[in-house]
């Protein structure tokens, strides 16, 4: 039992610390910003500061103005680098189902209890997690190697209730393309697609012109 616990930490832990992650030192960016929202398309400029934080100005309209804000928001957050232990000391690991396709269910207990994930090739190719009252589960279809970590590509979201199930909103496509400026790897598109009742969402975020700022 103790030889499996271990193995599905360890496991686990590997594609986790595989994950693409900004370094320490990272400075910080601009980059000009183009919007297209279902047709409508905004533009601006953008900064991510070496903390983190995330500015953006020229965009008058105050609904595009935080949804771009939203986004580096997101990526941000997926960049920060935290140890394994921070994340996930106190969580437990055990092995689930293998899939068809050959990935590997982790199914988690602690303070994680409930959540679950999928692992394939030492990357975290399924996301079922309690955040925020809701769950959310991201399915991946495919990565960028980076050579220094892996980011997603390709991948899927959808928002379920955690006590009946009952979907909460459509189901989200996204498609992220990334320029190395510097060493680091900077998000330059992100094209998100969302089923609604009255058809299709459609945005897309173009950060062109990235640059880091002096360190």
């Amino acid at each position: 039992m103790v030889g499996t616990q271990l193995a599905a930490r360890d496991f686990f832990r590997a594609a986790y610390e595989n994950r693409y992650t900004w370094d320490p030192g990272f400075p910080g960016y601009t980059a000009d910003v183009t919007f297209t929202h279902n047709g409508q398309t905004y533009t601006g400029q953008a900064k991510v500061s070496a903390d983190l934080k995330q500015e953006v100005t020229g965009i008058a309209d105050e609904a595009a103005q935080k949804a771009v804000q939203g986004q580096l928001f997101e990526v941000s957050i997926h960049r920060v680098r935290r140890g394994f232990e921070d994340s996930h000391g106190n969580n437990t690991f055990r092995y689930g189902e293998t899939l068809a396709d050959g990935s590997l269910e982790i199914l988690m207990g602690g303070k994680a209890e409930g959540d679950r994930y999928q692992l394939k090739d030492n990357e975290v190719s399924m996301v079922h997690r309690h955040i925020h009252g809701v769950v959310v589960t991201i399915h991946t279809h495919s990565s960028h190697d980076t050579g220094a970590g892996y980011l997603s590509h390709r991948y899927d979201s959808v928002y379920h209730d955690p006590k009946t199930d009952e979907q909460k909103g459509g189901l989200s496509n996204f498609e992220d393309e990334y320029t190395e400026v510097g060493g680091h790897y900077i998000l330059s598109r992100r094209a998100i697609e969302t089923a609604t009742e009255g058809g299709t969402d459609s945005q897309e975020f173009v950060f062109s012109n990235i640059a880091l700022l002096d360190a």
